[in-house]
């Protein structure tokens, strides 16, 4: 029987189905306890998502069938596989987005991938590292020195974000902006009425900025990440204005919401286990493990963006109609024991980890280098300069955001220092 995610606010008995773990808010439901249930009897199931919808719906919960889906052609990311009321929501809403490498196949998907892939160069990562150790350090010298605070507000959020500005070459005066439209844009697309309303509003003011701002560097080059872009598209000729700005748009929303829940999920994994707190901090030559940990244990992404079949196929045994939506439940791959040893465990030191939080194959997340420097810069930096970060309230009074089924982040994080801490200049 399909699951309905508005009947999963509260936890089953008996039968316990797995949904987006956004709309499970109900205190004491683990959402990675229902898929473990979902995944023994079988690695597909239907499911009723997008809610009432008429169309066809499976969520697949098992580590093979999600790395094999990611590469299957039979499934696809275009919105032309799409359902018509679908497609034509979300270019209703979003026509910026409509046009991004993430809604293509290849060889669409591959053209535009390598506008994107210019942005990820190692030696471009290099170069920003010491803009991203400044940032981290100006954030936590900003820390209170008593009290509790917001990790989230004070570090987790502003620090991708300022991040993103400086790589793309946009005035961090804007960061508000971004940040709102990163939380609009990244809502699901299938909503409607108010919701559907707003992503129109955002989506015609993102265009209009970012093609000022392209504009601005046609008339005024400058070496930043956009003049870059808008220097390679007008070389190349292969790419249309429309698609620097969705280009644009997407930087700012991926590269600052997956990191974010990445620093934010990363910590509060630390704090409910202070054995791994204390081993980090010890031993800063595990932040690299710890990171794919963080990734893997409580990921900044719960599901993968949209897949529709596009003819009939058999995914993990299970016969799935063409025009069905196909819903691959990272988090849920990321918990299989067929994978991982004792994958309930957190364990900073784990190795290999073959967790999926940033995909697999053509579509494997191109900011995912950007996303892993950050990490480890505000790792290192957090446990070195702040030793004694403690939660400042009950665990069971936090909660996770509610506003996308595809990214998993937490709402706040109240902590306090319990102690005092060196400054940046201090090794």
């Amino acid at each position: 029987m399909p699951v309905r995610p508005e009947e999963s606010r509260c936890p089953f008995s008996g039968d316990e189905p797995v949904v987006p773990t956004q709309y499970v808010t109900c205190p004491g439901f683990d959402p990675h306890a229902a898929a473990a249930r979902l995944r023994e009897r079988g690695p597909v199931h239907p499911i009723d998502f997008p809610a009432g919808s008429a169309e066809h719906a499976y969520v697949v919960v098992d580590h093979a069938s999600v790395m094999r889906a990611f590469g299957d052609p039979g499934i696809s990311k275009t919105l032309k596989a799409a359902p018509a009321w679908f497609r034509e929501q979300t270019v209703r809403s979003s026509s910026v987005l409509a046009s991004n490498m993430l809604l293509a196949d290849p060889p669409e998907h591959t053209r535009l991938r390598k506008l994107v892939s210019r942005a990820f160069l190692p030696r471009r990562m290099e170069l920003l590292r010491p803009r991203v150790q400044e940032i981290t350090d100006d954030l936590i010298d900003a820390f209170p020195e008593t009290g509790e605070f917001d990790l989230l507000d004070a570090f987790a959020l502003p620090l991708p974000m300022m991040v993103i500005c400086a790589f793309l070459g946009v005035p961090y005066a804007d960061r508000d902006r971004f940040l709102d439209w990163g939380r609009v844009l990244s809502q699901d697309p299938s909503q409607e009425g108010e919701a559907a309303l707003e992503r129109k509003r955002v989506n015609d003011q993102v265009e209009e900025y970012f093609t000022d701002v392209l504009a601005q560097r046609r008339a005024r080059p400058q070496e930043d990440l956009l003049g870059d872009l808008v220097r390679a598209a007008d070389e190349d000729d292969m790419f249309t204005d429309e698609e620097l700005v969705s280009t644009a748009i997407f930087l700012v929303i991926a590269g600052h919401k997956t990191t974010a829940n990445l620093i934010g999920n990363g910590v509060w994994a630390l704090l409910r286990h202070p054995e791994q707190l204390e081993l980090l901090r010890t031993k800063p030559e595990f932040t690299d493990s710890a990171i794919e940990e963080f990734l893997r244990y409580e990921g900044s992404v719960d599901r993968g963006t949209l897949r529709t079949a596009a003819r009939d196929l058999t995914l993990g045994g299970h016969a799935v109609p063409e025009g069905s939506f196909v819903h691959l439940s990272v988090s849920a791959a990321n918990r299989d024991p067929a994978v991982f040893d004792d994958p309930d465990r957190f364990d900073v030191t784990r190795s290999p980890n073959r967790h999926m939080t940033f995909g697999h194959g053509p579509h494997f997340y191109a900011g995912a280098p950007l996303a892993r420097l950050e990490g480890r810069i505000a790792f290192e930096t957090l446990l070195r300069r702040v030793p004694h970060l403690e939660c400042a309230v009950s665990p069971g009074t936090l909660s996770w955001v509610a506003d996308s089924s595809i990214s998993r982040g937490m709402e706040r994080l109240p902590v306090r220092i319990a102690g005092k801490r060196p400054r940046a200049n201090t090794a």
